[in-house]
């Protein structure tokens, strides 16, 4: 029964993406964003758990890819578009339906490389690209911003998540011994990470500041990388 632990937490990922599109569907974009987060922390948990307990099993990896895709790829998506994109009419649902697609596409290639990739994440991770959409409507709310007000920027920032999250750019998972992790793009993360603290000084903007910083880093050591000719 050992087995029954880590599953329970794999299940409480669902769980709590599931609460965050009945929160989306009710219009408390407060919460739903919320339950995503607490999402993360259940996904973060079930793993270590498996380990801790000598649990893992084919059957509780192919659950967690499935959970995730309910709690990090539909439940963003359905809150992007209900509290923003549907004022962006086609472009609004293309924008929140390639969101899902491209963190289906994500898990299945994360699934399919899992012995092949070591040392690096290929892609953003579909948890950091959901919290992305989570946190960020956190902080709208929190600052009374309304994205539409900046005109097509919120759909397209949607889309380029989406991409990240199905791109070859690579992204430090901090286990050490893995992707090369350069002074300059440290400097760069750390620079807009303070910047974002700054200019929003409040708890939603710190955790924003997290997931955001994190999805440029890996961009701007990817790139650094590249100018380097050192080999990804």
């Amino acid at each position: 029964m050992k087995w029954l632990l880590p599953n329970a937490c794999t299940a409480a990922n669902l769980f709590f993406g599931m609460l965050s599109i009945l929160s989306t569907y009710e219009g408390n974009f407060f919460y739903a964003s919320v339950f995503i987060l607490l999402a993360l922390i259940a996904d973060g948990m079930d793993g270590r758990v498996a380990r801790a307990l000598k649990a893992t099993s084919e059957l509780g990896k192919e659950m967690d890819s499935l959970c995730d895709l309910g709690s990090f790829g539909v439940a963003p998506a359905f809150l992007a578009y209900s509290f923003c994109m549907h004022n962006y009419g086609m472009l609004g649902k293309a924008a929140a339906i390639i969101f899902a697609l491209c963190g289906m596409w994500r898990l299945a290639r994360f699934n399919v490389n899992t012995n092949v990739v070591h040392g690096f994440f290929m892609g953003l991770a579909i948890p950091a690209g959901g919290c992305i959409i989570a946190t960020t409507t956190l902080l709208f709310l929190e600052m009374g911003i309304q994205p539409e007000n900046f005109g097509l920027v919120y759909p397209i920032t949607v889309i380029i998540i989406a991409y990240l999250m199905v791109s070859h750019v690579h992204y430090p998972d901090f286990k050490g011994g893995g992707e090369k992790i350069f002074p300059a793009a440290i400097g760069f993360a750390v620079a807009m990470f303070a910047g974002i603290i700054y200019l929003t000084q409040s708890v939603e903007g710190l955790s924003t500041a997290v997931f955001a910083t994190y999805a440029v880093f890996g961009i701007v050591n990817s790139l650094i990388a590249l100018m380097t000719r050192d080999k990804l």
